[in-house]
C-alpha cells in the first residue's frame, strides 16, 4: 500500500515516542492480503468517483443497483463485507468500462520482481 505519511511528520512522531508503520505492518498482512485490500479500496474510490461525476446520491445509486444507501456507503468505504465481485458489477451497472476499472487498478509504481 502507498506510504502516505511525510518523512518530517514521521520523524516528529518518532521523536515524541510514537511508533510508526504501515497498515500492512500493523495488521500483519501478507503481500497478497495487502494487495487485495488495496484493490478493494481503489474500486470503492472509483465507485465514489463515478457517482460524483454522474452527480448521484448514494440513495440514487442504491436504487439503480437494487440495493440500499447503507450498502453503497459500505461499498465506497471498501467494507470487509463487500466483495470485489459486487464492486466490479456495480461499476459496470453505472456505465464503467473494463478499461476504466483497469485504469483504476493500475499500479502507481513499478512492481518488484518476484
Amino acid at each position: 500500500m502507498k506510504e502516505r505519511m511525510h518523512k518530517r511528520k514521521r520523524a516528529r512522531l518518532e521523536v515524541a515516542g510514537w511508533a510508526t508503520g504501515s497498515a500492512r505492518e500493523f495488521l500483519a498482512l501478507s503481500a497478497e492480503e495487502a494487495a487485495y485490500v488495496e484493490m478493494k479500496v481503489l474500486l470503492g474510490a472509483t465507485l465514489r468517483a463515478v457517482r460524483a461525476v454522474q452527480k448521484l446520491s448514494q440513495a440514487k445509486v442504491a436504487q439503480r443497483l437494487g440495493s440500499s444507501q447503507s450498502r453503497v456507503a459500505k461499498m465506497e468505504a471498501a467494507d470487509r463485507s463487500v466483495s470485489l465481485d459486487l464492486l466490479v458489477r456495480s461499476l459496470f451497472r453505472l456505465g464503467a468500462q473494463p478499461r476504466d476499472i483497469a485504469r483504476a487498478l493500475r499500479p502507481a509504481r513499478k512492481l518488484a520482481p518476484h
